[in-house]
């Protein structure tokens, strides 16, 4: 099968460390090209360099995202618009609004949808995931605690620095929960945006489960991790050990997802699902 020719919007670190060498090195996927604010930027990462955003949807059948939420939301929607399935960052906006506009857009056009959530394509999850279904989960807990927006750390860009943990690794941890424990119905949130965030989560079925979230922690900071306990047995999601090839993975589901031309079961409307939890945690946290 012809590899699916995707074109890339952004320039960035996680660009170059991810998305650009992923679209790549993938025998389902070929980097037809590069879009991005910075052209310098976009021709370091190994593909044609188009001046316009619409020159890059001529040369492709796909896009994928690698830019801040605001930037995503709105590049998204001129994307779906031109008919092309979109490989989606998260969050998938900077706003419920914006992410709410962004799956409007594709459900018009009925484009594919794929979002990198990375925690869901290791092996080491998806085992997790498994084990959880057996355990009859009630609860759980999570900890994703870092020092990433202190001092010149690559991820301290403007929109973490202002938004904090809930909106960088928020998402990843409150769809592993939901995968784990069952659909998340309600969230309570107390903390600081930029310091220490602890939320309480509560899933269909009556589960509960607790999550706090930190990258403003100095030091050398325990592993994120993730623990759901149930009636017949317990599951824990070990660290990451940087040996996963998920990045693979998303390029060939994400091949696939096109190719099918159907949806994904992390698509565009899941990133809504849990954009509307941050966005209510958010409304409870201080200023």
């Amino acid at each position: 099968m012809e590899p699916v020719a995707v074109g890339l919007i952004g320039a960035g670190p996680w660009a170059r460390m991810a998305h650009a060498p992923m679209l790549a090195e993938s025998p389902h996927t070929r980097l037809a090209g590069v879009w991005a604010r910075r052209p310098e930027a976009a021709a370091e990462l190994g593909a044609p360099v188009f001046e316009r955003v619409e020159e890059l949807f001529e040369h492709c059948e796909a896009v994928a995202f690698c830019v801040p939420p605001a930037v995503q939301a709105e590049y998204a929607v001129r994307a779906a618009r031109a008919g092309k399935a979109l490989l989606l960052e998260k969050p998938l906006a900077d706003s419920l609004d914006a992410a709410q506009r962004v799956a409007d857009a594709v459900a018009e056009s009925g484009v594919a949808t794929q979002m990198v959530f990375t925690m869901r394509y290791t092996a080491a999850t998806r085992a997790f995931l498994a084990r959880c279904a057996e355990v009859e989960p009630f609860g759980g807990h999570a900890a994703n605690i870092s020092g990433a927006l202190l001092g010149d750390h690559p991820f301290a860009t403007p929109w973490r620095l202002e938004r904090g943990a809930l909106l960088d690794v928020g998402p990843h941890v409150i769809d592993v929960l939901d995968a784990a424990l069952g659909p998340v119905t309600g969230v309570r949130a107390h903390g600081h945006p930029l310091r220490w965030i602890g939320l309480l989560l509560e899933h269909e079925g009556g589960a509960v489960s607790e999550a706090s979230l930190s990258m403003a922690a100095g030091g050398d900071v325990p592993p994120s991790t993730i623990a759901v306990y149930g009636r017949t047995g317990n599951a824990v999601l070990p660290p990451r050990d940087g040996d996963d090839d998920h990045f693979a993975r998303v390029a060939e589901e994400f091949a696939a997802t096109v190719r099918k031309g159907g949806g994904h079961p992390l698509d565009a409307a899941h990133g809504l699902r849990i954009q509307r939890i941050i966005a209510e945690a958010e409304a409870q946290l201080a200023p």
